[in-house]
């Protein structure tokens, strides 16, 4: 067997260990904020963008969501109704209208995040403190792959 051959063999397994993992823990999960909310999928989007992101123009969400800046206009709406985003001028350009989470939408974002991770932390606690190092040493090497690429995306 060639090493791209076990390369793509090893990234598949990991591939489907990940997806069973998301299944796991899917399906034990108590009730999660994300499924508590009203928010339709193209919303929550925005407000997952937003959350790793200060904020975002219109046209930045737009091209995000893959729609016309119309459709844009409507979510947003519905989310200032809810609370969760609001509207301010772009400091640079006054003609630009920049969409930021309120507080509510931030602890909406940190409930989803949170009931995720009680959830990994619960299995994590059955793990042996060598498997949690060998996880770690794994997770940090991952981290710093994310952050190259993120870095070599950049525009």
């Amino acid at each position: 067997m060639s090493v791209d051959d076990e390369r793509d063999r090893l990234i598949s397994r990991i591939g489907e260990l990940q997806r069973n993992l998301g299944r796991f823990l899917a399906q034990r999960r108590a009730p999660s904020p994300l499924f508590d909310t009203n928010l339709t999928m193209r919303q929550l989007k925005v407000v997952m963008l937003l959350a790793y992101r200060d904020s975002a123009s219109g046209q930045d969400l737009a091209h995000h969501l893959d729609v016309g800046l119309g459709t844009v206009t409507g979510i947003v709406d519905r989310l200032v109704g809810h609370g969760l985003v609001t509207r301010r001028e772009d400091p640079n350009d006054r003609r630009v209208r920049r969409v930021e989470l309120t507080s509510a939408g931030r602890t909406l974002v940190e409930r989803i995040a949170d009931a995720g991770l009680a959830d990994f932390r619960h299995l994590l606690d059955s793990l042996d403190t060598q498997t949690l190092r060998d996880a770690l040493s794994v997770m940090t090497r991952i981290e710093a792959a994310t952050v190259a690429l993120d870095r070599q995306d950049a525009p």
